[in-house]
């Protein structure tokens, strides 16, 4: 019969994991300090242990390091009402088998326990020191950012390929960092790559690099961001606007660690992780063969989802405050406080911007305010649900067309005609978008459009766009 030692000052606690151990048939001992804990196991040796982070006396994670001494080979789960990324880190750093937040479902222990119990001996391999000191962007105590947590603390140990997905504006380039911040490979570089700002036609030598003499105008060798990134990480940010033809590319980098430069006669080794994201659903893009799907099941090893802003609960106020406090900091402007009606209003937000919005908010406040109480006046007008959407709209269809411009422009026996031909693609989409909007009212469609109804009905006619 297994033996399981929950370690928590919290009775409730204590009561719960006790009557759920002997349901999944175990013994329980069950002690309010660390000090205690260790009696009982040296009496009787635990095959799991639950341990809260706050105890009197000596605490949780110190006490961690000690099970980890004296009992090697048990597996330890640690919980705590107070997450944060850098105890996670820490916990899962020292070798504990999982992390729990408070409150947490039974459910949720119940699983945690049988794994451990179940999980063959750890060996003794250790990850090299981190500095846990840091000052911590990522921020937050809402059960959502617990989770991510979690997960950056259990995959950043590891070489996976992480692929982090969520709205514009949720902190994707923060958690990449954090990622590489406590990997084995924190000395090395960290490289992003912004995907949608590659243009077709310097993208290649962007990332891989050239030989001299490549092409014109390459009078030196240029080592590629794929090589920089040797020894670290590489976070590509908007994966999915990745040009076709460098996805197999990419690929073969990523399978072989060899990079062949534009230009050059012979590959060069380089070794980094991966990190990518998106707003967009890499799997759909996937089915409308936008995206190759043995690329993207190279990158999908590990995801991590980010919550937007409006589901992370009171962590909107430990946000402004901090932005505050970083804000104030860099400028001459005393440190303004945030009213009651801001509280509410911060909370009652729906954030379509997430913490980006949240930020641009705050620092609008705090420059209307001088240094006063920040009231609701102070705050700009909130973004509306098609805004982000309407930006991200915009931007790809800025950058569609400008991949669809750059490769026209290299095509051999240009005709000189560009511009009509683009007139000729985006027109009539447009027009029978306007038509329908206005049910086919040729007046109404022209105020929509700001064109002249007769200069609007011969466009119409010219395309055969029925219109009354």
């Amino acid at each position: 019969m297994a033996h399981l030692l929950v370690v928590d000052d919290e009775q409730s606690i204590c009561w719960g994991l006790s009557r759920l151990g002997r349901q999944m048939g175990c013994t329980v001992a069950v002690a309010a300090c660390a000090e205690d804990a260790f009696v009982m196991a040296q009496d009787k040796a635990p095959d799991a242990v639950v341990l809260d982070v706050r105890l009197p006396g000596m605490d949780g994670l110190t006490a961690l390091d000690r099970f980890r001494e004296e009992f090697a080979q048990v597996p330890v789960i640690v919980i705590t009402a107070y997450g944060e990324l850098a105890t996670a880190v820490r916990a899962v750093r020292n070798g504990a088998f999982d992390y729990l937040t408070k409150p947490f479902d039974l459910k949720v222990a119940e699983r945690a326990i049988e794994r451990a119990l179940k999980a063959p001996k750890p060996g003794g391999q250790s990850l090299p020191p981190a500095t846990l000191t840091q000052g911590e962007p990522l921020i937050g105590s809402s059960p959502p950012m617990q989770e991510v947590f979690k997960k950056i603390a259990l995959v950043a140990p590891s070489e996976a390929c992480v692929h982090l997905r969520g709205e514009s504006g949720t902190g994707k380039e923060l958690v990449a960092r954090a990622i590489h911040r406590f990997s084995r490979r924190s000395e090395g570089p960290f490289v992003a790559v912004n995907a949608a700002s590659l243009t077709p036609s310097l993208a290649e030598s962007e990332l891989f690099g050239h030989a001299r003499g490549a092409f014109t105008g390459a009078a030196q060798p240029h080592k590629g961001l794929l090589e920089r990134a040797h020894g670290g990480t590489i976070f590509f940010d908007e994966v999915a606007d990745i040009p076709p033809d460098l996805q197999v590319k990419l690929l073969r980098v990523l399978e072989h660690g060899e990079i062949l430069p534009v230009g050059a006669d012979r590959p060069v080794q380089s070794d980094f992780r991966v990190i990518s994201a998106t707003h967009q659903n890499l799997a759909q893009r996937v089915v409308e063969d936008s995206f190759r799907h043995d690329l993207y099941y190279r990158l999908i090893t590990f995801e991590i989802e980010l919550p937007p802003l409006r589901e992370r609960g009171d962590d909107v106020f430990v946000l402004a405050e901090r932005f505050l406090d970083m804000l104030s900091a860099q400028s001459d402007i005393p440190r303004p406080t945030l009213s009651e009606e801001v509280r509410t209003e911060l909370k009652n937000r729906p954030w379509y911007g997430n913490v980006r919005e949240l930020r641009n908010a705050v620092e609008h406040a705090m420059i209307l305010a001088r240094g006063g109480h920040i009231l609701s006046e102070h705050l700009p007008p909130s973004a509306s649900s098609t805004t982000d959407s309407d930006a991200v709209g915009k931007e790809a269809l800025v950058a569609l067309i400008r991949r669809w411009a750059d490769i026209e422009l290299q095509l051999p026996d240009r005709a000189g005609d560009l511009y009509e031909r683009l007139l000729k693609l985006v027109e009539p989409p447009l027009l029978k978008a306007a038509m329908e909007q206005c049910h086919g009212q040729c007046a109404a469609a022209a105020r929509e459009l700001g064109l002249h109804r007769t200069t609007l009905r011969k466009k119409l006619d010219d395309l055969n766009i029925d219109g009354r």
